[in-house]
């Protein structure tokens, strides 16, 4: 039996308290019309991004007896989409998810989180960054931002990087499995404050590139929003340029709509403000195809 939407199988923590991770995937894929199936990994009185503290419920051990229900169930998923996995075996769990799940029809899409800014986030490890380099080769799509992607492929971090430098990156990285890579806050060689979101497909040996002006403000969570609206995008069966495209001015609309407000960033972008906007028709162009 057909389906009347799409159904993604998204694999993430789940924070009771600001807009990231399952906060913001569930709305923005519901606002496009995708049915959203959580696998939550960890649940959070709020997420880390800023706060003091939090209370932690590690959900590995509940894991696979959740999974198993939804074999019963034979659930099938138009795209399994994992982010945040705090721990090694919470990374296998997900490569068996995608062994069990996977399909020739369905997407599989890995945001391989492991650090920013240079750094490891400090609950990650070598470890991590190994047992990630396994789980991308299994994805179709991976998301990594600069970072991460210096991470995979064991590269040093640096500052500024040349639109040869990161064709090459990204290539390497599809080399290693994936059949897009996207890359994003990829540094912008001409503009000081401004990154970039670079992508590769293999499929079609071509490399977009996608300007993001600055904006004087960030918040957690808007990472998972990038890539959730890539999904719905490529799910209603969009290009990837145009979905490039989209995510990046959806972003940008939620950070201008949202750092005219007087409350902490640390809550994350204001949602609420701006789904509608991703029902309506959106003025393309801003991609562009490096040679």
């Amino acid at each position: 039996m057909k389906r009347s939407v799409k159904r993604v199988a998204a694999i993430h923590d789940l924070s009771g308290f600001g807009r990231a991770s399952l906060t913001a995937v569930i709305p923005i894929l519901s606002s496009m019309g995708v049915q959203v199936c959580p696998l939550p990994t960890a649940i959070l009185s709020n997420h880390t991004g800023g706060f003091e503290d939090f209370s932690f419920v590690d959900f590995t051990d509940h894991m696979q007896e959740y999974i198993d229900q939804w074999k019963k169930l034979q659930l099938d998923f138009d795209c399994i989409y994992s982010g945040f996995l705090g721990s090694e075996r919470q990374i296998q769990i997900v490569s068996d998810f995608i062994d069990d799940f996977g399909t020739e029809e369905n997407i599989v899409v890995v945001d391989p989180v492991l650090g920013d800014n240079g750094d490891l986030y400090s609950t990650m490890n070598e470890i991590h960054v190994q047992k990630m380099r396994k789980l991308i080769a299994k994805a179709d799509i991976i998301t990594p931002n600069f970072t991460e992607v210096s991470l995979l492929l064991g590269e040093d971090y640096i500052e500024q990087v040349t639109d040869d430098k990161i064709k090459i990156w990204l290539r390497k990285l599809s080399d290693m499995g994936p059949k897009i890579v996207v890359a994003t806050s990829v540094p912008d060689q001409g503009a000081e404050r401004d990154s970039n979101v670079v992508a590769f497909d293999r499929s079609s040996d071509t490399y977009w590139k996608i300007q993001c002006r600055y904006i004087p403000a960030s918040y957690p969570g808007t990472g998972d929003a990038y890539t959730s609206v890539m999904i719905g995008s490529l799910l209603a069966g969009d290009s990837l340029p145009i979905a490039l495209d989209k995510g990046v001015q959806f972003i940008t609309q939620a950070i201008k709509a949202s750092y005219g407000f007087d409350y902490p960033n640390r809550e994350g972008v204001l949602l609420e403000k701006v789904l509608e906007v991703l029902k309506m028709p959106v003025v393309l162009g801003g991609y562009e195809m490096l040679e």
